[in-house]
């Protein structure tokens, strides 16, 4: 087992932290001792969270697709904290909906923060991660391996932020930085809960999926399973645990058979996700 060191007194960075896994994984890192840096693009929601963790934490505005935002956010929390040991790539954003009726341009725009503001990120943060040997967790997905019709653009672009983890970990390992990545399933989110409420199809579908990716875990624990995984340095985190049996069986989800089984069991509710985006007039984003 990875040796674990405590995150107290470290220098942390997290994009995404207005709301859900970004906002609890900040609240759980200021509590183990951490300075945190909050990123995101709600200002009055990031000066409310870093208020209720503390003045010595701090937030910054900055839009992950923005290289020139993340430049000055970076700067920003070196010049308040003097240097970043760790950087949490959280940002991130989902539509539902399928090659049908799905907006080509929200497809885009999910991969752009979703991988590409990875990116971004650590090629913002990396100078001082150098300097630090420090440590960045990249918010990939269950999605990332576990294939769902009508979310390609979410499955997509966090299959792309898990293969960039894989390989700024060799980049990076010379320098002394290490370098991991997460897969939660379903989180109690805004991200999930939104969806559900307005797509019935989408919530049927999430009940029908066999275990773990039927149940639901609570942010704040996501957030200590994060937090554990920061002090760890770990290369991957499957949250729940369970997940990391679906990454063993992505072969079999991939192959003739699976793709059978999958397109003979999820075709009417694909069908029913199209009549809900019509309905709506545009995809859920």
């Amino acid at each position: 087992m990875t040796r674990r060191t405590s995150v107290a007194g470290k220098r942390v960075l997290v994009t995404g932290a207005a709301r859900g896994i970004g906002k609890a994984t900040s609240a759980e890192l200021a509590r183990r001792g951490a300075r945190v840096s909050l990123v995101g693009l709600e200002p009055k929601l990031l000066a409310d969270n870093a208020a209720e963790l503390g003045p010595q934490h701090m937030f910054v505005e900055a839009d992950v697709t923005d290289q020139a935002q993340l430049d000055a956010a970076v700067a920003a929390t070196v010049e308040q904290f003097g240097g970043i040991d760790v950087v949490l790539a959280n940002a991130g954003i989902a539509n539902l909906g399928t090659v049908r009726t799905a907006d080509p341009d929200a497809f885009a725009k999910t991969v752009e923060v979703n991988l590409i503001g990875v990116y971004r990120t650590v090629a913002a943060a990396v100078p001082h991660l150098t300097k630090q040997h420090g440590y960045v967790l990249v918010i990939s997905s269950s999605a990332a391996f576990a294939p769902m019709p009508g979310g390609a653009a979410y499955g997509a672009s966090k299959a792309g932020a898990e293969s960039l983890a894989s390989t700024l970990r060799l980049e990076l390992a010379q320098y002394g930085v290490a370098v991991g990545s997460a897969h939660p399933g379903w989180i109690d989110t805004d991200i999930v809960r939104g969806p559900e409420r307005s797509l019935p199809s989408f919530a049927k579908a999430r009940g029908q999926m066999p275990w773990p990716l039927n149940t639901t875990m609570p942010v704040e624990e996501c957030a200590s399973l994060l937090a554990d995984a920061i002090e760890r340095r770990s290369q991957r985190v499957y949250i729940p645990g369970g997940i990391r049996l679906i990454s063993m069986l992505r072969p079999l989800s991939l192959s003739g058979v699976g793709t059978r089984l999958f397109a003979r069991r999820n075709g009417a509710d694909l069908r029913q996700l199209d009549r809900e985006n019509e309905a709506l007039g545009a995809t859920w984003r």
